[in-house]
């Protein structure tokens, strides 16, 4: 059976009909992961459930999206961008209809942690995707440095996170909390059909031809097992569940074990070993996350407990940092070089952890607007050029699950965040507690602007081709 899409993609450019299942497959995660936010104490309400059984909404899909970026990304690899596209949407449009009939008692709670689950699952899809298939036609053209696509996909996200909240209290004022799980549908099956209708059956090959890879599934019990320990332990840390911490590292050392050994591994850490550039762009987006978290959540409450704001004027003071972020990251996002980037980036993080130090409960709401555009630089200069750097860096056999790996680590950096703010807070977020968030976001930012500084391997990003791209246009020449 033929490709749905017609013989006469463009030979000399992206083909942009490949953009819209792209982008809202890239922007499935991001979405439920903001529009739950505002549903929790309905949910709360309608169910009968505390809150120590509705963050488990947000956990759920936390661990699930955790485990399952870098396992749908290895499968994207071996298999092709379109079969798992298509499943991931098509588990997203099961994970709405199980939200939309869960019962109304309290043992729905369950039955929605499910659908989270299930909806994290999903959405895993996206990204590595989009990834594999931007290299793909980078392949096929021989274009060397496809920066306006990357840019729109970082674009995107950043926009659905502005949106989410906002959507979520649309959907609940005017529906209900259902809705919330009920959009998720039409989206699903919105995705598949685009999937069906222009991705290609099998995206350029990124590998030298030969037997298809095995799975390790070994490996990724091993993963699963250890980041299920771990990130429970690091959540509700105590002495009682030092057990989980013990189970956790248990599996991470049959892991590397078995991984070391494998032929074709799940997580290739021979190759990371040998790959310290990567390793360490995977570091950057874990901090980059730690500190937006930090800022979304934490500084959120204190706007309101320390500053008197109520929630929609806090919410409103958070919006000039991502509104700033889309405006930095289109200006400077179709020039392919990063290390300028990322070094003004971390040093606006430096900036805004020292101006943290100077807030107080009664400091003007144009200093808190300000120190959020500042803010907002980080926000799109960091991201953009943490994902341009992924796409040079990683192996092109793997490029879907490195992306998987890169959202991994940005999803360790919102619980890290989480636990950080969770463990300085009391009953309130008063001003001393907020500058020591101020101090946390300083050492951060040092420790990421050292990390870049001593990285030389980012000046020559986005100067040079790809190794696999550049094969092409030699093939093209001769």
């Amino acid at each position: 059976m033929p490709s749905p899409v017609p013989a006469t993609r463009p030979a000399d450019r992206f083909d942009r009909r490949l953009l819209a299942p792209m982008m809202l497959g890239a922007a499935l995660n991001p979405v439920n992961t903001a529009i739950i936010a505002v549903a929790l104490a309905p949910i709360g309400i309608a169910l009968g459930a505390p809150a120590s059984e509705t963050v488990w909404l947000v956990s759920g899909l936390y661990l699930a999206t955790a485990i399952g970026q870098p396992l749908t990304g290895r499968l994207v690899d071996v298999f092709g961008v379109r079969p798992i596209f298509l499943t991931g949407g098509s588990l997203v449009a099961l994970a709405g209809l199980i939200g939309l009939l869960a019962p109304g008692t309290h043992d729905g709670i369950w039955w929605l942690v499910a659908a989270r689950v299930i909806l994290g699952l999903g959405t895993c899809a996206g990204y590595p995707s989009a990834m594999h298939l931007i290299r793909s036609e980078a392949q096929r053209t021989g274009m060397a440095s496809p920066a306006g696509v990357l840019t729109a996909l970082s674009v995107t996200t950043q926009t659905v996170a502005v949106i989410g909240p906002t959507l979520g209290g649309l959907l609940v004022e005017t529906w209900g909390w259902r809705a919330t799980f009920a959009v998720n549908v039409p989206l699903g099956v919105t995705s598949v059909a685009l999937g069906a209708l222009f991705f290609p059956r099998r995206a350029r090959p990124t590998a030298s031809s030969g037997d298809r890879p095995r799975i390790d599934w070994l490996g990724i019990a091993a993963f699963a097992a250890s980041m299920i320990c771990l990130l429970i332990f690091v959540q509700n840390a105590s002495l009682s569940l030092l057990w989980l911490l013990a189970a956790g590292l248990v599996a991470g050392g049959v892991l590397i074990w078995w991984e070391l050994r494998h032929d074709e591994p799940f997580i290739d850490l021979r190759v990371l070993a040998g790959n310290g550039p990567l390793l360490l762009t995977f570091i950057r987006a874990f901090l980059t996350a730690v500190i937006s978290y930090l800022f979304i959540y934490g500084f959120t409450q204190w706007l309101e407990d320390g500053r008197g704001l109520n929630a929609a004027h806090a919410g409103l003071i958070l919006l000039p940092v991502f509104a700033s972020g889309i405006v930095f990251a289109v200006a400077v996002g179709r020039r392919p070089e990063v290390w300028w980037k990322l070094m003004a980036g971390s040093s606006a993080q430096l900036v805004i952890g020292v101006l943290v130090l100077f807030m107080t409960g009664s400091s003007p709401i144009w200093f808190l607007v300000v120190a959020m555009v500042v803010l907002g630089l980080p926000q799109g200069l960091n991201n953009l050029a943490i994902q341009n750097t992924l796409y040079f860096q990683a192996d092109p056999a793997r490029i879907a699950s490195s992306a998987g790996l890169l959202r991994t680590f940005a999803y360790l950096g919102a619980i890290a965040a989480s636990v950080i703010y969770g463990s300085v807070y009391g009953e309130r977020a008063t001003t001393r507690d907020v500058h020591v968030l101020g101090w946390v976001i300083v050492g951060i930012s040092v420790v990421f602007l050292v990390i870049t500084v001593a990285d030389r391997s980012l000046r020559e990003v986005g100067r040079t081709a790809p190794d696999d791209v550049v094969v092409v246009e030699e093939e093209a020449a001769r």
